[in-house]
């Protein structure tokens, strides 16, 4: 796929660094699906290239990501085109390929990966933050983990802090994130671009096989404790979960899943911890 071709993103090669940048500002980043298969799409190009050794995932406009499309004209209208088999077996099965599938590949890609989240990183934005190897956050992020289909949140947080953080269903911002280790550095906003190209710069001037097998070797660790496993059976309980989710409202004009609007109210409010946004 060439350059001209990505409709939903850009991609550009500096320094042995190549930047994937997510360009649906409009909408705050969401996750439609030519944008989660554009996203596939740059990340094999830049494993290929041998002059690129480090791959950098970050959003246009002030979020990274506010998660899943659920309902643009494009996202439509490709639905229109492409559809996927009506009922539960195409539920899952679009399930299954954009999120579960896609999310194990990225977070095996063979080169090192790193995530610039900014704004909101909300739902899906969590999970392709979660699939990037090191993840750098701007301090006005605010960050909300689900029972989503890529289910990574216990593994990012911890069992004990997954559960207090999802029974209440709130926001993390950028600094809470960081003590729980779900984020490894939070910096100011205007400098985030710089500083992750700065750090990017410095992992793709070392041995890319040695980073390789570096990543490898720590992913198995989580491996044979049944990370892979895990996801793929969490993706089961996701589906039986997400038949009773109902509709989602329309709040300013976009359509909110219920957790996602719970949240914002939540937030307004000023409930729960110092995490709430």
């Amino acid at each position: 796929m060439s350059d001209e071709e990505f409709q939903t993103l850009t991609y550009e090669v500096v320094d042995r660094v190549a930047r994937v940048s997510l360009n649906r500002p409009r909408y705050k980043n969401a996750q439609s699906r030519l944008l989660l298969e554009e996203m596939d799409a740059a990340f094999r190009k830049a494993v290929l290239d041998p002059e690129v050794g480090v791959i950098v995932l970050r959003g246009e406009g002030d979020s990274f990501s506010a998660g899943h499309d659920l309902g643009t004209p494009e996202e439509l209208a490709d639905r229109e085109v492409r559809p996927y088999e009506e009922g539960l077996r195409g539920r899952n099965q679009r399930s299954w390929d954009l999120y579960v599938d896609f999310g194990l590949r990225w977070r095996d890609l063979p080169k090192p990966t790193i995530a610039a989240v900014q704004g909101y990183c909300i739902f899906g934005g969590w999970m392709i933050a979660s699939s990037m190897d090191v993840i750098f956050a701007a301090d006005d992020a605010k960050l909300l983990p689900s029972k989503f289909q890529y289910f990574a949140v216990p593994w990012d947080l911890g069992a004990r802090k997954a559960k207090e953080i999802l029974f209440q269903g709130r926001f993390l911002s950028a600094e809470e994130a960081c003590e729980v280790g779900f984020v490894n550095r939070v910096v100011p906003v205007d400098r985030l671009d710089d500083e992750v190209m700065a750090y990017a710069r410095d992992v793709a001037e070392h041995d890319s096989f040695g980073l390789r097998l570096t990543k490898l070797a720590i992913n198995q660790m989580e491996d044979i404790q049944g990370f892979t496993a895990h996801i793929k059976d969490a993706h089961t309980i996701y589906m039986l979960g997400a038949a009773d989710t109902g509709g989602a409202p329309r709040v300013d004009g976009m359509r909110r899943l219920k957790g996602v609007q719970a949240a914002f109210e939540r937030a307004e409010r000023g409930d729960g911890s110092e995490g709430d946004a």
